[in-house]
């Protein structure tokens, strides 16, 4: 997914509450910034559970895969091997 973050701003109109409006500046806080923060945030949640959702069954078979005939690596990774014991040595 490309960067939202930082992408050009866009004016636009927008309709909200007036009373948490006038209370937010009040509070000084940067209405246009918080929006745009909340807003990325719940776009970028949305978009990763749909995506997730997508290719649920894609996931499902790698997973399987793995499971049925592990990784490649597997044989390297000696920090999962059991530890051996002093019988093993002998």
């Amino acid at each position: 997914m490309r960067s939202i973050r930082n992408a050009p701003k866009r004016a636009i109109n927008l309709s909200l509450n007036s009373k948490v409006l006038d209370m937010a500046r009040e509070m000084d806080l940067n209405i246009s910034q918080t929006v745009d923060a909340l807003l990325t945030e719940e776009v970028l949640k949305r978009y990763w559970e749909r995506w997730q959702h997508d290719n649920a069954e894609a996931i499902a078979h790698y997973n399987a895969r793995i499971e049925r005939e592990g990784l490649f690596s597997d044989r390297y990774r000696s920090f999962m091997r059991p530890p051996k014991s002093d019988r093993d040595a002998a």
